[in-house]
């Protein structure tokens, strides 16, 4: 990845001379059918049938940036700025007449401290949750206690006790330690009753009443750990985000689920069944620890394996459940189930979720398989940009949604159905309507908690059932109950499935005595006539049992070689990380002879981690991630080779010089890949562990071999070949940048100026003198077709004009799927298109047949103040490269020479 962020801003500021408008990815057959021409409604596409109002702009009216909303029982929406205070409006009703304005309340709350007036000071908010509920409001506030705002993040509940439509109470009904955007979230009311709550994984799971997920978690994984290079969570240890409930009173509060890294909202569908939507890691988006974000079922007592750093649990370990639905990159906020919207019965019996960075609101379609759900997705509304924050259904059956975070421009919004009147009122799913499966599931989740005597014996049989969710849910119901009441049971089990399962359980809850019991006792076990499942399975048991337990010692140790070292390599690249990792810790000297081949030739699995929205679809969608993902897609990292080589850097046997030969000139080459922002660093951890344990004598040597001139001291970044920009930037705008042009009396440096061009990668799309990209126009001749007015306009007010020659298009297809890029050619059959200006050459066609309509973006993919990296002399010399066509003789350059 590009180290500066900016920087390859900075290179797509001159595509409005060059490069497409992106927009989004939108669907041109969702359009309303009115001719839009409000600029914050305009950018914003809708499924056919609905309309949108703009209500309010807080960030216009310097009220903030809002990123939470509920309800209250008289219909008006109350809201959160994320930094400030709450506020309360009634809403003009929808059809209302353009002038008919919301009314805006600043909620007032008793002042701890009348006397002190030296500082402005905030009563109640800094909220990431709202819920109106039990004629009070719940606010779950993201703070760290301070002079302007004294209430430290926890939940609280609000009430009106003199009845004069004020609250005057404040309770603290829960404390958390953590802040921030991974801090304590949303709020929400469950069919029961209870009130559930989401945090994110920098803040400490808080003493609870109860465990619905046993409270024995640990790391789990025997692959070499490697924390964030850049720092991130490195400090954060497991469960990472929870979810827990409570009375309306919060006097007992049950953890329900936890493994997550970051979900913001949860949400019930009409089973009664809960939901989230998490996020991933973006610097890690490449590596083959990186999870997408997607929508998980959140059941009793699940765990969906969230560990720092490269410690992520796969989904196909039987300790955690897998997703529903990965949807790709990007930043979830909002989910919430449309049961109460007005909407056609595709979208109110549907989760939307709202994903932050590319302005994107999924409709997520459930269909009950089994124990648990498959999903299926489709956009439903999306604008860029569109920074979605909160969303709700009102009591008028529409979706209110906002805008903002991160104090970015904010609104609030209004999307109806248009034929709302001839939607009929939803039949909720009754218990009755349920599968076997999930009255199955549901029943055994009762015992997710100490139970009376003889639950073990009611529950044992389904460790082997063939719903996964069921032997999950089996196997917390035991783990519930005193193992002296079934440790037994673990070694008279014959069965495969339950066993690993029971063997799983027991391990997790007991201690080293037993670790040997455990072994000769899976060791009954004919593991090469598994299959794959079973086989995943049982390695996953042995994972476990090693990393609590230890390793085993003497004759047992070299059993379990002789037992799995035959298996290794296969033909599954899930079996092989699984089978290589156990076996580099019992010390198997095979297995670096097997492995380093592996190394060289290990291809990936493009079907693991699939994603709903494809990388390259949303290239276009916002500069900021999208370029991102385009320079690592140009160059993407083979993820089976980068996970085989860090797993054999704590190898200590079975090593040669020509292995490690081999296994040294692997690293050189993965430098040359794109990853994300931790990728360098990832690497270059792996490669100097494995340096560190070879003799003092040969470190040189292969540090050498393996790339040590590549990456910088800190080894988190690449050496640079180039200086890019030093600053400090400034805020530009047109006038002030052209000011500094054009007063420029100073000789321009042609060298710096070109170093700038090369390390801002203008180069990877643009040509210059010859050399250079061919994705855009040739910039040899700027100077002759623009002034320097209209190049800074270009770059700093980059969607004023649009050059059709070079602009991105959005194919809908008739399925509903879309695919946005810029058109570079088409035949009789198809039209062939690019996604990815930084790979070019790399096309996708799309069949005519299938599209539906096609439509012209009108949004650059340039962002305003891309140029703000820049220093006003770096600006300067830029531009005079740019004005010279690289031509060092150019009169930009001779003019004011003495």
């Amino acid at each position: 990845m590009i180290e500066n962020r900016n920087a390859k801003l900075l290179l797509f500021s001159l595509l409005m001379l060059l490069f497409a408008g992106s927009c989004t990815d939108q669907e041109a057959k969702k359009e309303v059918a009115k001719e839009d021409d409000n600029p914050k409604t305009k950018k914003i596409v809708l499924p056919e049938g609905f309309a949108i109002d703009h209500i309010y702009s807080p960030s216009d009216n310097k009220v903030g940036s809002w990123v939470s909303m509920t309800f209250d029982d008289k219909g008006r929406l109350i809201t959160s700025d994320q930094y400030g205070s709450l506020y309360r409006i009634d809403l003009p009703p929808i059809g209302a007449d353009s002038t008919v304005k919301p009314k805006i309340e600043k909620m007032d709350f008793p002042n701890e401290n009348p006397a002190d007036t030296t500082k402005k000071k905030v009563g109640m908010g800094f909220a990431q949750g709202l819920l109106y509920a039990n004629n009070s409001l719940y606010v779950v506030v993201n703070h760290n206690a301070n002079d302007e705002f004294s209430k430290g993040s926890g939940v609280y509940r609000l009430e009106d006790t003199n009845k004069d439509d004020q609250f005057d109470k404040i309770s603290l009904l829960l404390a958390m330690n953590g802040e921030g955007e991974h801090g304590p979230h949303s709020i929400i009311q469950g069919p029961d009753s209870a009130i559930y709550v989401v945090a994110g994984n920098h803040t400490d799971v808080p003493q609870m009443s109860h465990y619905k997920l046993p409270a024995n978690w640990k790391h789990d994984n025997l692959f070499p750990q490697i924390v964030d290079p850049q720092g991130h969570a490195t400090d954060r240890k497991e469960p990472g985000g929870w979810i827990a409930k409570s009375d309306a009173e919060g006097k007992n509060w049950e953890l329900v689920s936890g493994g997550y890294r970051n979900p913001y909202d949860i949400a019930f569908n009409d089973d009664g069944e809960l939901f989230t939507y998490d996020s991933d890691m973006e610097w890690d988006f490449g590596m083959p620890w990186y999870r997408p974000t997607r929508i998980s079922h959140v059941t009793s007592g699940s765990e969906y394996g969230w560990r720092t750093g490269n410690a992520k649990w796969d989904p196909s370990y039987l300790d955690n459940l897998p997703a529903l639905l990965n949807i790709g990159q990007g930043s979830p906020t909002n989910l919430l189930y449309a049961s109460k919207a007005k909407f056609p019965d595709q979208y109110r019996k549907s989760l939307l979720a709202f994903d932050w960075s590319f302005g994107i609101i999924y409709s997520i379609q459930l269909t009950p398989k089994g124990a648990t759900y498959e999903a299926k997705a489709e956009e439903f509304i999306s604008g860029s940009p569109l920074p979605l924050t909160d969303g709700v259904i009102g009591p008028d059956g529409a979706l209110y949604f906002l805008t903002g975070g991160r104090r970015l421009e904010s609104d609030l919004y209004r999307v109806y159905y248009t034929g709302s009147e001839k939607i009929n009122e939803r039949k909720v799913t009754d218990a009755d309507d349920l599968s076997k499966d999930f009255k199955l599931r549901r029943e055994i989740e009762q015992y997710h908690k100490p139970s009376p005597a003889g639950t073990v014996e009611k529950v044992w049989e389904h460790l082997g059932h063939e719903d996964r969710f069921i032997r999950y849910a089996a196997r917390i119901a035991v783990e519930h109950q005193p193992v002296e009441t079934w440790r037994d049971l673990v070694f008279k089990e014959r069965n495969v499935v339950r066993l690993t399962e029971a063997a799983l359980a027991l391990a997790r809850n007991s201690d080293a005595h037993l670790r040997d019991d455990l072994l000769r006792k899976l060791g009954t076990i004919d593991a090469s006539k598994l299959n794959n499942r079973m086989l995943l399975n049982l390695l996953r048991v042995y994972e476990v049992i090693i990393a609590r337990m230890g390793k085993p010692e003497g004759a047992l140790n070299e059993t379990l070689i002789a037992k799995l070292a035959p298996l290794y390599p296969t033909q599954n690249n899930t079996l092989n990380r699984s089978l290589g990792k156990v076996l580099v810790a019992i010390h198997d000297k095979s297995v670096v002879e097997k492995t380093v081949p592996l190394i060289a030739s290990a291809k990936d699995d493009t079907t693991n981690n699939a994603s709903f929205m494809s990388s390259s679809n949303l290239i276009l969608r916002n500069p900021q991630y999208g370029l991102d993902i385009a320079d690592m897609l140009a160059n993407i990292p083979p993820a089976q080779q980068i996970y085989l080589a860090t797993m054999l850097s704590t190898a200590n046997a079975g090593w040669t010089p020509e292995l490690h030969e081999q296994y040294f000139n692997w690293f050189y080459k993965a430098f040359g890949y794109k990853g994300g922002n931790s990728y360098i660093g990832f690497i270059d951890r792996a490669r100097k562990i494995a340096l560190e344990r070879l003799p003092e004598d040969q470190r040189a040597h292969y540090g050498k071999l393996s790339g040590d001139s590549l990456v910088n001291e800190s080894g988190k970044r690449l050496a640079d070949k180039v200086p890019g920009p030093k600053g400090p930037g400034r805020g530009w705008g047109v006038d002030s940048a052209l000011k500094y042009i054009d007063t420029d009396q100073d000789p321009r440096n042609f060298t710096r100026g070109s170093e700038l061009f090369l390390a801002l990668k203008c180069g990877a799309c643009h040509t210059m003198k010859g050399a250079g990209g061919s994705f855009g126009p040739d910039l040899t001749q700027l100077a002759s077709r623009f002034s320097k007015k209209d190049i800074l306009e270009a770059i700093i007010e980059p969607s004023k004009v649009i050059s059709d020659q070079y602009e991105s298009k959005l194919f809908t297809m008739k399925d509903g799927t879309t695919s946005l890029g810029r058109q570079v050619g088409e035949d009789e059959q198809n039209y062939i298109i690019v996604q990815n200006p930084y790979a070019p050459q790399v096309t996708k066609s799309i069949p005519k047949n299938d599209v539906a309509s096609v439509k012209a973006s009108d949004v650059s993919i340039m962002p305003p103040g891309t140029l703000n990296v820049l220093s006003p002399d770096e600006l300067r010399d830029l531009m005079a490269y740019l004005l010279s066509g690289g031509n060092e003789n150019n009169e930009v350059y001779t003019k004011n020479k003495k």
